[in-house]
């Protein structure tokens, strides 16, 4: 893709990834996602067949009082699918959204956040994307989108049947051992989560940032042994 210093030209031409003028505490995050393998992410990857719903989330870096910190909203308890699931924005990739092979999940992104959030794509640099991966429950395949919060501007809920909430959590929380956690599912499946924000963030989104913390260098020992249920609330 062609370098460019800002991508916030959602009508003309292609988005751009750049990385100019980004803060230097992302450099851990920019060499993790330039050098992540697949298979260092999820062992869920997208079918060979070509099956599955393209989507894409926006994991975007911002700084906030307490430092770094990421975007998350949670879903809607009146939901048919991951209700009430603390989340990245996102959703699947529309036709207007152009090429899934290209920048259409740049666009997906930038637009399901503004949909869902409010936020102001202008405001954002994208400076990568992490391989696609696989959600087997709904079958949707995945193209993280990683964004930089270059100029803030206020987040909320824009449609209550959507999004029950809009709020940031800092890094320094997600990195507190005291914060991380162990979940099961019913159907046995383990995995990494986050007490963070009254908020249980497990799954996918937990299973993204687990890995981009670790990859970054940023990850702190934690007890692997701690468990909590689905249904934990603060």
């Amino acid at each position: 893709m062609t370098r460019a210093s800002h991508t916030h030209d959602m009508q003309d031409g292609d988005l751009v990834l750049t990385k100019d003028g980004l803060p230097g505490w992302l450099d851990p995050v920019v060499r993790a996602v330039e050098t992540v393998e697949p298979l260092q992410l999820s062992r869920f990857l997208p079918p060979e067949d070509g099956a599955g719903r393209q989507s894409a989330v926006l994991i975007l870096f911002g700084e906030g009082e307490r430092g770094p910190e990421l975007l998350l909203m949670e879903r809607a308890s009146s939901l048919r699918s991951h209700a009430g699931q603390p989340s990245f924005p996102g959703g699947a990739l529309d036709p207007e959204d152009g090429d899934p092979k290209a920048d259409g999940p740049l666009r997906a992104a930038l637009r399901e956040a503004e949909e869902e959030t409010g936020l102001d794509p202008r405001g954002v640099q994208l400076f990568g994307v992490l391989p696609k991966l696989y959600i087997p429950v709904s079958g949707f395949v995945v193209t993280p989108v990683m964004g930089w919060w270059r100029e803030p501007t206020p987040v909320d809920v824009v449609d209550p049947a959507e999004t029950a909430r809009v709020f940031t959590v800092p890094v320094a929380d997600l990195t507190d051992p005291a914060n991380r956690a162990t979940t099961v599912h019913p159907s046995g499946h383990q995995g990494p989560a986050f007490l963070v924000e009254s908020a249980l963030v497990w799954g996918f989104t937990a299973g993204i940032i687990d890995r981009l913390l670790h990859y970054a260098g940023w990850e702190r020992p934690w007890d692997r042994d701690k468990q909590v249920p689905l249904d934990w609330r603060a």
